[in-house]
């Protein structure tokens, strides 16, 4: 069965690079409560929701860049966009029959937590699709019981996020900042980068973080991208190094290549260069390219969910 010709709504919504992850110990409910600085960057995951005759919500896929393996993306009910629509559907008292084609260009398992992005933007192309009425606050709390990171892929910009990651709190930022992404061929599981982190600190005491780093804040909001790249910090860093050391050689050749700092983004393996301007990390890309390493350029702070215009609709992509 194919998606009926109706009406569809387009959404976009940001990847996100974690410029500061403070990591407390592991609780009793199995999460760690961290504290965060989120910056939403423009490399955006697009979502396209379509009335369609069949039951329940159908997935589909594609590469626009050519730069995502899709292989291993759920595109049943598991998939987290999946849920979001149902979580809508719930929410307004309907049926959720609607088919949603994912055009995928944040890293999969990359630390940018692109499935969030995927699950924000259906939230808000569902809402506007039925005319469901949700105000973002309500569309905020659906986006919490989808995890961690779906509420900051809502919201876009700059945040301070507590709790599990989704108590966040607006943050100013002064200037845009430029980064030059590098995307890995291969994903990291969260749980397990979080396992190992855990392993590399048993015989430390880990205090539980209470506040974003005061330092990274005052460095977004002079929006000097030298003083930001003197504090950037990640505790999921030497667990991620650990799983995956192949990632220490490209960390390596960004800062010799120019870059003001280098990190690994969230729980990786993406990583992430600080360059000092447009220009800058324009050439930074450019010269990462040049020794073989694929690598993108982008800025933050970027905008949240948003309906974008309609455009003609790219070829679905199924797997049986």
């Amino acid at each position: 069965m194919t998606p009926a010709p109706s009406a569809s709504v387009r959404v976009q919504a940001p990847g996100k690079i974690n410029v500061s992850l403070k990591v407390g110990p592991p609780r009793p409910d199995g999460y760690h409560s961290v504290a965060s600085i989120y910056l939403a960057v423009s490399l955006f995951e697009e979502v396209t929701a379509t009335e369609w005759d069949g039951d329940g919500v159908r997935v589909s896929l594609s590469d626009p860049d050519g730069r995502v393996p899709l292989e291993g993306i759920p595109q049943d009910a598991d998939n987290l966009a999946a849920r979001a629509a149902r979580a809508v559907a719930k929410r307004a008292g309907r049926s959720p029959r609607v088919h949603l084609h994912i055009a995928k260009r944040v890293p999969v398992a990359g630390g940018m937590g692109g499935g969030s992005a995927d699950a924000a933007a259906a939230l808000v192309a569902c809402n506007e699709l039925w005319n469901a009425g949700l105000s973002r606050r309500e569309l905020a709390e659906l986006a919490a019981g989808l995890g961690a990171d779906v509420p900051f892929s809502l919201m876009g910009g700059v945040a301070a996020g507590l709790g599990v990651g989704d108590r966040l709190t607006p943050v100013a930022a002064a200037a845009p900042l430029h980064w030059v992404l590098v995307p890995a061929g291969y994903g990291l599981s969260t749980p397990k980068v979080y396992a190992e982190t855990d392993r590399l600190r048993a015989d430390t005491a880990v205090a539980e973080p209470v506040q974003a780093d005061p330092d990274v804040l005052a460095a977004i909001a002079s929006g000097n991208p030298g003083e930001l790249a003197g504090v950037l910090a990640n505790d999921l860093q030497p667990a991620a190094l650990e799983l995956a050391p192949q990632l220490e050689p490209v960390l390596a050749a960004g800062t010799r290549l120019g870059a003001l700092a280098g990190m690994v983004s969230g729980s990786g393996p993406t990583l992430a260069f600080l360059a000092s301007d447009e220009t800058g990390a324009a050439a930074l890309a450019a010269a990462l390219r040049a020794e073989g390493h694929g690598a993108l350029a982008v800025h933050g702070p970027a905008a949240g969910a948003v309906v974008l215009p309609e455009a003609a609709p790219e070829s679905p992509t199924y797997r049986k």
